[in-house]
């Protein structure tokens, strides 16, 4: 199904007789849902088109570990804001021998041209992803005068050079989830739409540009002594997300999760730039914000998420909102 907006143009058509010009819809955003089932995966996927942008996002479910990719020709010139929301994957890119890794609740900015390799996916879950891919122009328009981590990936593209911002992924902060639901639930029309879609694609690059800037300049480094001690934290923030009504204390914590309680405190403050609980907090005031406006009753938010009482919801909710949920319903 496609949703059309536009400006108007030319077009002729016969009055009395006589041929006379009216104007007509060129289209400026375009959006188009599928699902798609082939020997390999089902994925129901969602395509936005705009002048500058394109946004795609999806859910596919994998039948095979090994996928093969034909080269891409005659693509636009894009880069592409990455944003893995669950599931994990590795494209090898034949093009310029490099690995790209996609891990549950990562992201990164990458520009890659050419593919011609192969993918490995987990087909014991779904891989969902979300995407914003910027014509190669533009995002160096708007890298022009930001910050020195787009800058020196700007410098890469405008040499043509296969590049991401950074080789390491960062988490998704909660405030690019809230951007992405933006995206997903918008509900304008006509040119609104365009104009809000453009605007929080840009946000959404300056959240990301905002977290690459912090982890270039840090100065002090991460308690974290190896890629097991992240694949640790990473799996303590999934499992906290996962038990969300019920969450277990930091040493049952540890404990599941195979590290100390020094380096799971430590490591969760330097990775999500909080503290466990202060994390998980946010996580669920920002969820219970999304249930209540999809139509939840407050009572049922608020002991879904496990809330002792609907009182105790509504104090936490307006301390971070401003607003109580009540408010927010109307």
């Amino acid at each position: 199904m496609g949703i059309n907006i536009g400006k108007d143009y030319g077009t002729w058509k016969e009055v009395g007789g006589r041929f006379e010009q009216f104007p007509m819809k060129e289209q400026l955003v375009t959006e188009r849902r599928e699902k798609c089932s082939f020997s390999f995966s089902d994925a129901e996927l969602v395509q936005i088109t705009t002048p500058d942008t394109y946004i795609v996002y999806g859910d596919i479910l994998f039948k095979q570990h090994l996928l093969y990719f034909r080269p891409t020709y005659d693509v636009p010139d894009m880069v592409k804001l990455r944003f893995t929301l669950s599931g994990n994957g590795t494209i090898y890119n034949y093009v310029n021998s490099k690995k790209y890794l996609f891990n549950s609740n990562q992201q990164n900015i990458i520009y890659m041209p050419e593919l011609d390799g192969t993918g490995e996916y987990d087909t014991g879950c779904n891989y969902r992803f979300f995407e914003v891919h910027f014509a190669k122009e533009k995002f160096l328009q708007l890298s022009e005068h930001s910050c020195r981590s787009l800058q020196i990936l700007a410098d890469h593209l405008d040499g043509g050079h296969y590049a991401q911002i950074a080789e390491q992924n960062l988490p998704i902060s909660l405030a690019m989830y809230d951007c992405i639901r933006s995206i997903l639930n918008c509900k304008y029309t006509d040119g609104l739409k365009l104009m809000f879609l453009e605007s929080k694609c840009i946000e959404l690059l300056v959240l990301q540009a905002e977290a690459f800037e912090a982890a270039l300049t840090k100065k002090q480094s991460l308690p974290l002594q190896s890629a097991y001690d992240k694949d640790c934290i990473y799996n303590a923030r999934d499992f906290l997300i996962q038990n969300i009504q019920q969450p277990p204390s930091v040493a049952q914590l540890a404990k599941i999760c195979g590290i100390n309680e020094f380096k799971l405190r430590q490591g969760f403050k330097g990775l999500f730039d909080n503290s466990i609980f202060g994390y998980l907090t946010d996580y669920k005031l920002n969820y219970a914000r999304e249930l209540l406006l999809e139509g939840k009753s407050i009572k049922f938010v608020a002991f879904d998420l496990g809330y002792s009482s609907v009182q105790h919801f509504s104090t936490a909710f307006k301390k971070k909102f401003a607003i109580s949920p009540g408010q927010l319903k109307i």
